[in-house]
């Protein structure tokens, strides 16, 4: 939505302002979806041009928007879930490339919550479902180190002045 954005994402892929919608036929794509009843499997990716992957990472408990607000506009697709629990938009890709790769869901580990060590009195406590790498939670160390620094204290100042 912001005007470099389009930019910087087009060093990982095509860039298209237009909706999934608009882009790809129903069929032929799998949604992540957390409310999704049946899990993600290695075949479901046969004949499909792409993966959604639905939710807005924050909400705890997490409020369905997924289902709402995409799952609802392709009837067709074949939607599935990655487990039970919030996952990270990188840890969703993380687990939907392994299952792709031939990997079984019930295979891949994942940690339920992590917490980040501020101090020895101080810790960020992240309610979400992890994927595992080498016994490591896969999450962004960029991310890491914001959520350890005081840049954060300073944007939801920011954010909560602005109403």
């Amino acid at each position: 939505k912001k005007k470099g954005d389009a930019v910087k994402l087009s060093r990982l892929g095509k860039v298209e302002e237009k909706s999934a919608a608009e882009i790809f036929s129903p069929e032929k794509v799998v949604i992540l979806d957390p409310k999704a009843e049946e899990p993600l499997k290695p075949e479901d990716f046969a004949g499909k041009d792409a993966v959604i992957i639905g939710g807005i990472l924050g909400d705890h408990p997490p409020k369905g928007r997924t289902t709402k607000l995409l799952t609802r506009r392709f009837p067709k697709a074949t939607v599935r879930n990655i487990g039970k629990g919030q996952f990270s938009i990188d840890g969703a890709v993380y687990v939907a490339k392994l299952v792709s790769d031939g990997t079984p869901l019930e295979k891949i580990p994942v940690k339920k919550g992590l917490s980040l060590r501020l101090d020895e009195h101080a810790e960020v406590y992240l309610p979400y479902a992890y994927p595992l790498k080498d016994g490591k939670p896969v999450i962004s160390q960029k991310l890491v180190k914001y959520l350890l620094s005081d840049q954060i204290v300073e944007n939801e100042e920011e954010l909560l002045k602005k109403g």
